[in-house]
């Protein structure tokens, strides 16, 4: 006996769609594809600031025959700092602490090998003065006021607010991308056609100068040379040919 199979109804509608789905996409307007003509450059915009702030590292530390009077002396030290930083209206906000620790300190010596003499207890700050030419005063009062428990991990001139750099830096990019496209497309003897593609190849870079911190000959005053940094934004752009 011959057994007669039923088509599925939607398997008979299965292709028709399939086909319709596949002459869609080959019906897409030319505009859609990237342009098969192009120019694409990397430029980068280069703006020179003065800081008009400084980062301050400092650290207080104390040697004591116990942890608990390490530490307790490193706290004293480091609330002299603090005085001194409010006192140059330093406010609370701009002073962080970054390290607290407390542990053995140890003398070595060829008879007796390592010798515990005591406990180290220190305590690390990081102040953000805002305006830069108070910089050198304030170095000057942490130190005095912490004494010989006090020392200068760095003094470094940073841009407190480098949006209006990096826009100016970002002009200069697109300036010298644009002067770099058409210096190709004259000597390909081409036309620039329309931007279809920019990217800034990463965020915006601050390349800090070096550094000074000197006492002044005339008045033993520390001076922080400023000097200027480099605000760089990179970028690609991409042209169509006409």
């Amino acid at each position: 006996m011959k057994l007669n199979k039923k088509v599925s109804p939607k398997k008979l509608i299965a292709i028709p769609v399939v086909v319709l789905v596949a002459a869609a996409a080959f019906a897409l307007p030319a505009s859609a594809a990237t342009p098969t003509r192009y120019i694409t450059v990397n430029a980068e915009g280069v703006v020179q600031v003065t800081p008009d702030a400084v980062r301050l590292n400092a650290t207080v530390t104390v040697i004591a025959p116990t942890s608990a009077a390490a530490l307790s002396q490193a706290s004293a030290a480091a609330a002299k700092v603090r005085a001194a930083l409010k006192a140059k209206l330093i406010a609370t906000k701009d002073v962080k602490t970054k390290s607290i620790s407390v542990y053995p300190e140890y003398n070595y010596t060829q008879d007796k090998g390592s010798v515990q003499i005591g406990y180290r207890a220190s305590q690390s700050f990081e102040v953000i003065i805002r305006n830069a030419t108070n910089a050198g005063a304030i170095v000057d009062d942490v130190v005095a006021a912490g004494g010989d428990a006090v020392s200068i991990q760095g003094a470094t001139p940073f841009v407190l607010d480098s949006a209006k750099a990096t826009a100016s830096a970002r002009a200069a990019a697109v300036a010298n991308a644009k002067a770099k496209a058409a210096s190709y497309a004259e000597l390909l003897d081409v036309k620039l056609g329309k931007v279809t593609f920019l990217v800034e190849n990463s965020s915006p870079m601050v390349y800090p100068s070096f550094v000074g911190v000197a006492k002044a000959s005339d008045s033993m005053a520390t001076e922080i040379d400023l000097g200027e940094q480099d605000v760089t934004v990179s970028i690609t752009i991409r042209w169509s040919l006409a």
